[in-house]
């Protein structure tokens, strides 16, 4: 079953959805690009792991505020003991590390494998600033630019920070900028509407070769079916935060109506 939304669907930034959906788009992209950049470019995983801090639950022995007397069998004088029997223990939480994958494409010349395009699709964690990848993925997006390379830049979630862009575009959920090595400090930035089908990008290669295609529409489609969401979705709860815009909110709820 395909997704109702015409292009990026609000339910997959839930994040029991997001990580499996990141990993597919990745592949996705590496599929789409070698089936048209051989034999001179490869499109090839990136993949590094941080850490998502996380709260869980624990156990907190407590001391007791009461005892409880409970009678022992006689000692050796005749006399009876008492043990305190502690009260039942609290529960809090603790924060916990767990390793979380990120997958991103890079796009190299074939027998050299000199970075061509880097491709890096934007996770909840490039987003968070008290967070240490925000940090580390800033600095690879300094040295990105810095390159002969080109970058190309993918933000499908709504929440958190976007990375700075010198002047201000439309505002729009979902975002795609491209940045030449060749053309810098420009770019060209595709900002992406709820209601927009997603973009047909150009992906760069190197001097004369053409443009390759990477249809993000196709890509989604394909995962959606191949991952199984709609069986996931609970399409008839409210997307997950941040919360949409009336006008979205009114558009996204006549959208689900229909398909129902």
């Amino acid at each position: 079953m395909p997704s109702p939304f015409p292009g990026m669907d609000p339910y997959i930034e839930d994040p029991e959805i997001w990580s499996d959906f990141h990993s597919n788009l990745a592949m996705e992209i590496q599929s789409q690009l070698n089936r048209t950049i051989q034999p001179h470019y490869v499109a090839r995983l990136t993949p590094r792991v941080t850490y998502e801090v996380i709260e869980i639950a624990k156990t907190q022995s407590v001391r007791p505020d009461v005892g409880i007397w409970q009678p022992q069998p006689p000692s050796r004088q005749g006399r009876l003991t008492a043990v305190a029997i502690p009260s039942a223990p609290t529960t809090s939480t603790i924060k916990m590390e767990i390793p979380l994958r990120l997958i991103n494409v890079e796009v190299r010349k074939t027998g050299t494998l000199e970075l061509v395009t880097a491709i890096e699709i934007l996770s909840p964690v490039n987003k968070q600033p008290s967070h240490d990848t925000y940090h580390e993925y800033q600095r690879k997006r300094r040295e990105l630019l810095r390159s002969a390379a080109h970058f190309l830049e993918i933000d499908l979630l709504r929440g958190g920070q976007r990375p700075p862009l010198e002047e201000p575009v439309p505002q729009a959920p979902y975002y795609v900028m491209l940045s030449r090595a060749d053309r810098r400090p420009v770019v060209e930035v595709w900002p992406i509407q709820l209601q927009n089908n997603l973009p047909l990008l150009p992906v760069p290669l190197q001097a004369p070769d053409p443009d390759a295609p990477l249809d993000l529409s196709a890509a989604l489609a394909a995962i959606y079916e191949r991952a199984g969401y709609a069986t996931l979705i609970d399409y008839h709860r409210s997307p997950p935060p941040p919360k949409l815009p009336e006008a979205d909110a009114i558009w996204l709820d006549d959208l689900l109506r229909e398909h129902e």
